[in-house]
């Protein structure tokens, strides 16, 4: 399984972008994907995932209500919609992929993650 991520860049505080992860390979189908992030020194975290079939979806505290998070299973594809971003959420985005069932306290941890995308960065400035 290889994943894809593209869409980062430089957003001002309070705008927004998407993000997109496109999976490939045998044995995506039916993945839960999501998305975690890591700033400059600080330890990767997760941000947000979804079921393969789009009926569950858990978020951190830290972009609940900002982010949203939907898949495109036809295409193998997850995104993020990211609206009124901060200079907070300057980051490295990274796709993940988990073999189901999806749990949030076991997705949520890293070590658990089956399978990594490259990253793209996310800079929030004005």
């Amino acid at each position: 399984v290889q994943l894809q991520a593209c869409g980062g860049g430089l957003v001002q505080p309070g705008g927004s972008l998407r993000l997109s992860c496109v999976g490939s390979g045998r044995g995506v189908s039916g993945m839960s994907m999501g998305w975690f992030r890591q700033a400059p020194r600080k330890e990767r975290e997760f941000v947000a995932v979804i079921d393969w079939i789009g009926s569950t979806t858990y978020y951190s505290d830290s972009v609940k209500g900002r982010f949203a998070i939907s898949i495109n299973n036809a295409n193998n594809s997850v995104y993020l919609q990211m609206n009124s971003l901060k200079p907070e959420d300057t980051a490295v985005y990274f796709c993940a992929a988990q073999i189901p069932p999806l749990y949030e306290s076991t997705f949520s941890r890293q070590e658990t993650i089956d399978y990594w995308g490259q990253g793209t960065q996310l800079t929030v400035s004005s």
